[in-house]
């Protein structure tokens, strides 16, 4: 063991300063420019406020007062060379992103069951498009017409179906939310409302047609609005 004496002398030795990388003007050590251009200068130059096209990386300044290091600077603008070109393709690569009205026009292509159950895979997994068309709707019995109605909601196939019904001289009724059809001519007509017998669509208990009498179908519940 040191002696007490041997001790001091070896803790009143000034200790020598630690060996560090010679460092930039920007504070940063040499070693790290490489990893640093890439990491920060490539977000500032093609990134910034989404730019497209091609963009230049910032070189770092050179060590004030120190000889350049020949084989560190030709290892930067390599990689200095190969971040722009990440860059370059990075930036480009923005003016193909999909954007919402994208999706939008995809989601219009994409057909979306309302009620999804496992069917065969040998069924029609997609509506034919003939049902785009109105003049098949002509060909619809009413029963298949008050099917598409309170089945395809929301649809351009419940707005044929409606269309066709009504040429049939079926209205609906708001406030009952079902088609009624005059079974006879009207015993009381005002300008309110009419009152008589009429057929309406049960879909609600037995998905069939009724009669009702003496029933007053007031105007202001008939929906017009659908040309």
């Amino acid at each position: 063991l040191p002696s007490a004496s041997s001790a001091s002398q070896v803790s009143s030795t000034p200790m020598a300063p630690a060996i560090s990388a010679p460092t930039s003007s920007r504070g940063v050590t040499t070693s790290q420019l490489p990893t640093i251009n890439a990491a920060i200068d490539i977000p500032m130059a093609g990134l910034g406020g989404l730019g497209l096209g091609n963009t230049t990386v910032a070189s770092a300044a050179p060590s004030e007062g120190r000889p350049p290091q020949h084989s560190a600077v030709g290892q930067t603008e390599g990689r200095q060379q190969q971040a722009s070109s990440f860059s370059s393709a990075l930036n480009d690569s923005f003016a193909v992103v999909p954007n919402a009205v994208d999706q939008e026009r995809a989601s219009a292509f994409t057909y979306i069951p309302q009620n999804p159950y496992p069917t065969s895979a040998s069924y029609p997994s997609t509506p034919s498009p003939i049902f785009d068309k109105p003049a098949v709707f002509e060909k619809l019995g009413t029963d298949a017409l008050f099917f598409i109605f309170y089945y395809a909601q929301g649809s351009y196939q419940q707005y044929l179906a409606a269309l066709e019904l009504k040429k049939q001289s079926w209205r609906f009724h708001k406030k009952y939310m079902t088609w009624f059809q005059r079974h006879e001519e009207p015993q009381v007509t005002t300008d309110e409302y009419e009152q008589g017998t009429y057929v309406y669509f049960d879909y609600e208990t037995g998905w069939c047609t009724r009669i009702k009498t003496d029933f007053r179908f007031e105007y202001s519940y008939l929906e017009d609005s659908l040309q």
